[in-house]
């Protein structure tokens, strides 16, 4: 069996590029960096929602000058 294990020892060595990209596998150096690139995440995703909670009043407030409007046409 010890034959086997070096024989599979050695091809994954070989193949262990291939097989991390194959299967999206992380790496030690993907998640070094790991808590930083959170950080942004939590960052970006407050900046979104504050965007997105202007934009929700906003095109309220267009609705309502909208149907003003509308409703001032058909007088």
């Amino acid at each position: 069996m010890k034959g086997f294990d070096s024989y599979m020892g050695k091809y994954l060595d070989r193949r262990m590029k291939l097989l991390i990209d194959e299967w999206d596998l992380a790496t030690r150096k993907d998640l070094g960096d790991l808590p930083a690139r959170l950080l942004t995440l939590e960052e970006e995703t407050r900046m979104i929602s504050s965007f997105e909670a202007g934009a929700v009043s906003k095109l309220a407030e267009l609705e309502k000058r909208f149907q003003f409007l509308k409703e001032a046409k058909k007088r």
